[in-house]
């Protein structure tokens, strides 16, 4: 083989692993809805939030928003599961899409009224929790029936890619819109692009599960799916470590405050603080062509988390001892952004790896509880330590208790640092 040969062999195992959009076109325009709907999702998330604060000057009523999100995510999260292993799973995404889609103009509709209630946005966002807990684990169902089990790191270093780009972009979007034309354009944005992500559902053929029976199931399916996760201790070990990174340390329910007060900034200044994390997973992105070639994914996993709950904890110190630093602030959090990124792509492969088909829709619908509903909690939690100390020492507290959540989770379940991607056990 030539130098050039050699080097250019060298470069593909550094960068980007592309080829699952290479493999099958119907994940390229799966991946391809799901960028440009993130973008606006973000947008909305982050102008929730902005309104919120404005509204109430308090960051408890901000994390709020995570708790009123929580109990639909948890219901409908793990019920969505088991409708997924009896229904066409491509069906159930987009009825779960088009309810997302109505949430969307709500958003833009109470906006233009200037309604002004708090108590309508928690509302909208509850509704808007049950649809993603059901239209989330769908879409992940769908792609293992995509791709071959060799590629299913990189299709989720991929996805990760794709949800970072959305919380990366869309808040500073969001920050610019509201600046410029006001809350009601940022909502307008999110439910013109989420189109996008309803095209890409249209496009896909049917997906049944494979003991599909076409029937909604009933609270045993529900809890079946519960019982088999209990006798997975690596599976279960995947969500317990994410529960420890999101719901102690996760920040993101004290940026408005960090923006406005700490910072001394604006909206702009809050689509930064928001955009940090996702710029940092999208560099650890860019250089994510070695993650396919780790098989260790449970001590992979561990370091990550423990990385994250350190880059959170170094934000928080940042801010209490040089809080005129906006760009110290930033890099921490940027950091917690990659090692968030290389967590997500493991746990993401040994659930879509190591769980059975016939499981595959109830788990991921677990896996949607504990992604999604972790970070709300996770912003009550932060809120709540923000309100009996200070904005800046709850970012701080959050991230040692990461580390120290994680540490003692491993201690107790050894065995998931010896997980092997290449024998995969739940």
């Amino acid at each position: 083989m030539s130098d050039a040969g050699r080097r250019q062999r060298r470069w593909a195992r550094v960068v980007t692993d592309i080829r699952p959009l290479r493999e099958s076109a119907d994940f390229r325009r799966l991946w391809f809805g799901l960028t440009v709907s993130q973008l606006g999702q973000q947008m909305a998330a982050i102008t929730i939030a902005y309104q919120v604060y404005t509204m109430t000057r308090s960051s408890f009523a901000v994390g709020l928003v995570g708790l009123y999100a929580l109990v639909p995510l948890v219901v409908f999260g793990l019920y969505g599961g088991a409708v997924l292993d009896a229904m066409d799973r491509r069906t159930v995404a987009l009825i779960a899409s088009a309810g997302l889609w109505a949430v969307s103009m709500a958003l833009v509709l109470q906006a233009v009224l200037e309604v002004r209630s708090t108590s309508l946005l928690y509302s909208i966002v509850a509704l808007q929790s049950a649809c993603y807990a059901v239209n989330n684990p769908a879409r992940s169902a769908i792609i293992p029936k995509l791709l071959p089990a060799e590629l299913m790191p990189s299709a989720n270093a991929l996805g990760m890619a794709s949800f970072n780009l959305g919380f990366t972009v869309g808040p500073l979007m969001a920050g610019v819109i509201i600046g410029w034309r006001g809350v009601a354009w940022a909502y307008a944005v999110d439910a013109i692009l989420f189109t996008a992500a309803v095209y890409s559902l249209v496009r896909l053929p049917s997906m049944p599960p494979s003991n599909a029976t076409g029937r909604p199931p009933g609270l045993a399916a529900v809890l079946e799916g519960l019982r088999f996760l209990r006798r997975s201790p690596n599976l279960r070990m995947t969500f317990v470590l994410d529960l420890c990174a999101m719901v102690l340390s996760q920040p993101r329910a004290l940026f408005p405050a960090l923006a406005l007060t700490v910072y001394a900034g604006n909206a702009s200044t809050l689509g930064l603080l928001q955009a940090a994390p996702a710029m940092g997973s999208l560099a650890a992105f860019a250089l994510s062509g070695w993650i396919s070639r780790i098989h260790r994914h449970g001590i992979a996993i561990a370091v990550a988390v423990a990385c994250y709950g350190a880059s959170v904890a170094g934000a928080g110190f940042a801010a209490i001892g040089l809080p005129g630093l906006l760009w110290l602030g930033v890099t921490f959090l940027a950091l917690s952004g990659s090692a968030d990124m290389v967590s997500a792509a493991y746990r993401s492969t040994v659930l879509q790896v190591a769980a059975p088909d016939e499981m595959r829709g109830r788990l991921q619908g677990v896996f949607t509880v504990v992604v999604a509903g972790g970070p709300r909690l996770g912003d009550f939690v932060a809120g709540s330590v923000a309100d009996l100390t200070s904005d800046t020492s709850a970012v701080a507290i959050g991230g040692c208790a990461c580390i120290v959540g994680a540490t003692i989770a491993c201690l107790a379940q050894r065995r998931f640092l010896r997980y092997d991607a290449r024998a995969p056990q739940p």
